[in-house]
């Protein structure tokens, strides 16, 4: 069951093009993948609006915890995504 703590490093946050990202990731690994922001409610990383009605800005922390079978490598490519910024940064 890993967790990790994110920042959004975006300049966008977690909008509508970020959030389909994170669900198009999510959506290639079996495991549960949560994320949730500061002490809030987690929600289901493989729904966008989910997702959405997080309104997580550009400096948010957000928590990701995944289960599963293959939790390791869903926890590695979501960190490897938000890290990156979306691939939005170049922007």
């Amino acid at each position: 069951m890993p967790n990790q703590t994110l920042t959004l490093i975006n300049p966008l946050g977690l909008h509508a093009r970020a959030a389909a990202k994170l669900v198009d990731v999510a959506k290639q690994y079996g495991a549960q993948i949560q994320i949730s922001v500061s002490d809030g409610q987690p929600v289901d990383a493989k729904s966008i609006m989910a997702l959405l009605m997080l309104g997580a800005p550009v400096d948010s922390e957000v928590s990701v915890h995944t289960e599963g079978a293959d939790a390791d490598d869903a926890m590695q490519a979501i960190a490897e995504l938000i890290n990156a910024g979306f691939y939005e940064l170049d922007e």
